[in-house]
This record gives structure tokens, C-alpha cells and sequence, in this order.
């Protein structure tokens, strides 16, 4: 039987769902402004999977199966987020409810001076993320709490979220229990602690000129109202029991996740501990959502916090924001738009076009400056087309590990670089999964919070700098 050969996409080709996604995403901006790009990403991420679709039944004469296969692997990097996303809205809602998230304020407000909220909130979340490995968990709990604190305080929303970002994703690329580390390294060789240890030569720098800019935003920040703190703390103290013991909760997931409980357990377990903290420590709360007091009632009422918004009067217009939660309903969205995403990373990867950009990415590295530049250009582009981090350091681990071989450069700076492009850079596109997630669970637009992701922005750019210095870099035979 006669084989029909499987010919790849040209570059031009390859390129038009890029610029289709690209054009489509700018023409949002500009008529709807950056607020819009996440309701519409859907749609343009569907038009353009459609654009590369008939182009590549058009132009190649690639069957539907081989396609297929290519959306089957990003099915699989993408399709386990679905369930995270879903914990993450159950238990930003009893985290709420139980009173974790409302003490958090209050202790915030009662300690941490205005002046330094911003580095603190930085610091404090890059250390949760490094004991817990999971960006996602941190930002999803304490970072929601560090909203509240700086949106009480005065600050804008946008410079909260890249602080809280900043430290989340540091403590996730240098974490020994990030699946994002051990991934990096697996895939080009390298033993984790050295590529932790290689890792801080980029890491540490781009944290402290984080700290160091929002140290000076915060010290030049305009003094919060103390007349409108005072009020809404009280506001807060009449609706919620303030107490240390709902601490227990946070301490038991941090526990949960050091121990290496799996992050959907550690999640399912902390969305139960709040139910019960709700149940403890706010009765009054349960009192004011259940409409009669029977087991069904109480079954109901339980049922309508993890599935559907929940709002609460607390007399107070900005707490009334703070405290409402949207359950899985809430997430709905990004659920649908992570899907979408992967969609789109899946067509890409099975037409063949991911290929070919990527070749045209590698065709003349020589030098250290000019491969670890492209390295980070490719991170940021497959981040951008297959909407996964854990893809686009796979794909790129396996492009790049013959070039940095043939050029006589070492596997661990192939593996940091992927760190540097690749893990931090994926919450600043708006369709990626850690973009929608982070934008959905902290309530700011991507394209909103990404010129405050300090840290985000200045990791790949640090590591370019460090390779053209040379610093650190060895040699090694072909």
C-alpha cells in the first residue's frame, strides 16, 4: 500500500495563525481595551486553531490522525489543570467564609505598615511558594489575602498582583517540590539541587530588583486613610469571629503539601478543613446563608458555596467586594478558555507548525549569548502558542539539548534558561492556564498586573545578561 508522505508547513504558513492570534488580540486592546482580552480569548484562540487547521489541509498533505496524535499530547499536559482550577474556586470560597482569609486581613492590617506592604507581600509569598512548590496554592490562598491588605491600604490592585505573582513564581522555580523544577531538569539531565543551585546565579538578582522596586513604590505611596481602615476593620470584626485558631487551617495545608500530599488532595482536604472552620468558627455566617435549619438545608447551603457566588452584607461597600466569593461558577470561564488553550497548543504541535518555527528559531546558533537568547525567544513563543508550561519546556528541552551539546555548552544552563524563559513568563500571557488562573482567582486582568511582574519580566532578561558576561559558564568538550 502506497504511503502518502506527512510534509511540514512553510514558515509563512506556519506563522498566520500566530499573527491571526496576534492582530486579533491587539484589535480587543484597542476597541475594548485590556480588560476584554479574557472574555474574548475563547474565541479568537478558536479562530485561530480553525486558520491553522485549514491551512495546513490546504498546503500539506498531513492526514487528520497525525493531527490528532499532536492535540492528544497537549491534551495530556493540559487536561489534569481542569480539576486544580475548580479546588482552587472551592477553597478560595470557605477560605473566605471560614474566616482564614478575612483574620489574614486583619492581622495584615494590624502588622504590616503601608510603607513596606508590597516587598512583604513579595517575600512572604516567595517563602510560601518555595515550602510548598506550588505557585497556584500560594497565590490562590495567602495571595488573595495580600489583596485584600493592599486594596485596604489604598494600593492600585495591578501593583498587589505583581508583587504577590513575583514571589509566588520565584518560590515555585526554586522550589525542590515544584513540578516545574523537576521537570526542567529531568528533561535536559541535570540533577535538581545543581540546577537550584545554577538556577540562584539568575534568580537571586531578578528577586532583589524586585524587592528593591517595590520597596521604593511603597515608600513613596500616598498614606492610606486611617479614618476608612478603622471602619472597615470594625466592619470586618462585627461580620466575622477573628480568631487565631482558624490559622489551623492555612498551617494543615502547608503541612499537607511539605509532606508531598498531592496538590489536588491537599486542595480537596483544604476545602473540607474550611467547611468545617465555617461551620466552628462562623456560625453566624451559616446562620445568614441557610434558609431553614434542617439537614437538607444545611446540604443545600454547602452545596451553594462551592458551586455558585456567595455575597455577604457586611455594611462596609469595599469589604462587600473583598468577602464575595464565586465557587466554581466563578471559574467556569477560565476553565473554558484553558480548554480553548489547548485546543490551539494541540493543532499547532500536530500540523506541524510548532516544527517548523522552532527550526527556523535554531538554524545559526553559535555563539553563548546568541543560544541562550533564543532559547528564551523560543520559551516565551511556545508559552504563547501552546498555552502550557510544562509543554513548552518539554518541547524546548528536546529542541535545544543537541544545539547547547554541539555548541560545547553545559546541560544545566540549557535547564536554567528553560526556567528563566519558560516558568515565570507563563502568567503573563493572557491564554495560558497560569495566565487565566492567576488573573481569575486575584481578580486583575493579565494585561493589566503583567507590567508589575517584576520578577516575571526581569528573569529572562537576567539570564541573556549573565550569559553574555559569561558569568558562570563553562565550557565543555564536544
Amino acid at each position: 500500500m502506497k504511503r502518502i508522505r506527512q510534509s511540514s508547513p512553510s514558515l509563512g504558513v506556519s506563522l498566520v495563525p500566530i499573527v491571526v492570534l496576534i492582530v486579533s488580540l491587539v484589535a480587543v486592546i484597542v476597541l475594548k481595551g485590556a480588560d476584554a482580552v479574557q472574555s474574548a480569548s475563547c474565541y479568537i484562540l478558536l479562530i485561530a486553531t480553525v486558520v491553522a487547521y485549514l491551512l495546513s489541509g490546504f498546503t500539506t498533505k498531513r492526514r487528520f490522525k497525525i493531527i490528532w496524535i499532536g492535540m492528544l499530547k497537549g491534551v495530556k499536559q493540559v487536561l489534569p489543570s481542569v480539576p486544580i482550577l475548580l479546588l482552587i474556586a472551592t477553597i478560595s470560597a470557605t477560605w473566605m467564609l471560614s474566616g482564614v482569609v478575612p483574620t489574614l486581613i486583619e492581622y495584615g492590617l494590624e502588622i504590616i505598615s503601608p510603607q513596606v506592604f508590597l516587598p512583604i507581600a513579595c517575600a512572604v509569598c516567595a517563602v510560601i511558594s518555595v515550602l510548598s512548590g506550588s505557585s497556584w496554592t500560594t497565590i490562590a490562598t495567602i495571595g488573595v489575602a495580600f489583596m485584600g491588605i493592599g486594596t485596604v491600604m489604598g494600593y492600585d490592585t495591578a501593583w498587589i498582583a505583581g508583587a504577590v505573582i513575583s514571589g509566588a513564581y520565584f518560590g515555585d522555580k526554586c522550589s525542590p517540590l515544584s513540578d516545574t523544577t523537576v521537570l526542567a531538569s529531568s528533561t535536559c539531565g541535570v540533577g535538581m539541587f545543581e540546577h537550584i543551585r545554577y538556577l540562584m546565579i539568575t534568580t537571586i538578582p531578578s528577586l532583589v530588583l524586585s524587592l528593591v522596586v517595590y520597596a521604593v513604590v511603597g515608600w513613596f505611596s500616598p498614606a492610606v486613610d486611617v479614618a476608612e481602615s478603622d471602619g472597615l476593620r470594625e466592619c470586618l470584626e462585627q461580620t466575622f469571629n477573628i480568631t487565631p485558631w482558624v490559622m489551623l487551617i492555612p498551617v494543615a495545608t502547608v503541612v499537607m503539601i511539605c509532606f508531598k500530599v498531592k496538590t489536588a488532595t491537599a486542595l480537596l482536604m483544604s476545602t473540607l478543613l474550611g467547611l468545617v472552620g465555617m461551620f466552628l468558627f462562623q456560625p453566624q455566617i451559616v446562620d445568614a446563608l441557610i434558609g431553614e435549619k434542617t439537614v437538607f438545608g444545611y446540604v443545600m447551603m454547602t452545596l451553594r458555596v462551592l458551586l455558585v457566588d456567595t455575597s455577604i452584607e457586611t455594611h462596609h461597600d469595599l469589604l462587600n467586594s473583598l468577602v464575595e466569593t464565586g465557587g466554581v461558577k466563578g471559574m467556569l470561564p477560565t476553565v473554558f478558555l484553558v480548554l480553548c488553550a489547548m485546543v490551539f497548543g494541540g493543532m499547532m504541535l500536530g500540523t506541524g507548525m510548532l516544527s517548523t518555527i522552532s527550526c527556523a528559531f535554531t538554524r545559526r546558533l553559535k555563539t553563548v549569548t546568541s543560544t541562550v537568547g533564543a532559547t528564551v525567544a523560543s520559551g516565551i513563543f511556545f508559552n504563547a502558542t501552546t498555552a502550557d508550561q510544562y509543554l513548552s519546556i518539554i518541547i524546548g528541552g528536546n529542541i535545544y539539548k543537541n544545539i547547547y551539546k554541539r555548541n560545547g555548552l553545559e546541560p544545566r544552563l540549557l535547564s536554567r534558561t528553560l526556567e528563566d524563559a519558560v516558568s515565570v513568563t507563563s502568567v503573563l500571557i493572557p491564554w495560558s492556564t497560569c495566565g487565566i488562573t492567576q488573573a481569575t482567582v486575584l481578580g486583575v486582568p493579565t494585561l493589566v498586573y503583567l507590567p508589575y511582574c517584576l520578577f516575571s519580566i526581569l528573569s529572562p532578561i537576567t539570564t541573556i545578561v549573565v550569559a553574555w558576561l559569561g558569568i558562570g559558564i563553562k565550557k565543555i568538550r564536544k
